[in-house]
């Protein structure tokens, strides 16, 4: 038998980490946030012929608090600002949020309206921004593959640290 050295010794793999990215990267439940045309592509993509369910994405969570995923599609204005805001802090974490369309992404042909938002991420933190207007279904399940990738490679210490302690 060899004698395993420090050249031959396989890669430092965290199977802790590893495992709780895998069960958080194939089970996202999805809470839609449809305010336009943007949402009747996201209904599309959840039928049978895109079926993003084979990703591990689950289409509809019951309420924001069941939801890992806030897919916010289509023209946000000033007035749903507050409650997309709401709804956002409602979520557990993790969470994340995709921004469905070029409406959300930065008020698509309406950004020089006096009432349209200029992006979602003005109001909350994005992590996948889908042009098109509208998406085509397959640029929602490559947003899903690339949020996926980034769960994949998050440091779950990283992600819960804070500045306070729950317990005293």
């Amino acid at each position: 038998m060899g004698v395993i050295t420090e050249k031959t010794a396989l890669p430092k793999v965290k199977p802790v980490k590893f495992i709780l990215n895998w069960g958080r990267r194939y089970s996202l439940w999805v809470f839609n946030f449809g305010l336009a045309c943007c949402s009747i592509e996201f209904i599309s993509a959840s039928a049978a012929k895109n079926d993003f369910i084979r990703l591990g994405v689950i289409p509809f969570a019951h309420g924001p608090r069941q939801a890992d995923l806030l897919l916010v599609a289509g023209t946000l204005t000033d007035k749903m600002a507050p409650v997309i805001n709401r709804l956002y802090e409602q979520m557990p974490e993790p969470k994340y949020v995709i921004s469905f369309g070029s409406c959300s992404n930065c008020g698509g042909p309406y950004w020089d309206s006096y009432a349209v938002t200029k992006g979602v991420d003005q109001i909350i933190p994005v992590d996948v921004f889908v042009p098109g207007c509208p998406p085509r279904p397959e640029a929602l399940l490559h947003g899903i593959v690339q949020l996926q990738e980034k769960i994949k490679n998050e440091d779950i210490q990283e992600k819960f640290r804070s500045g306070t302690s729950a317990v005293s």
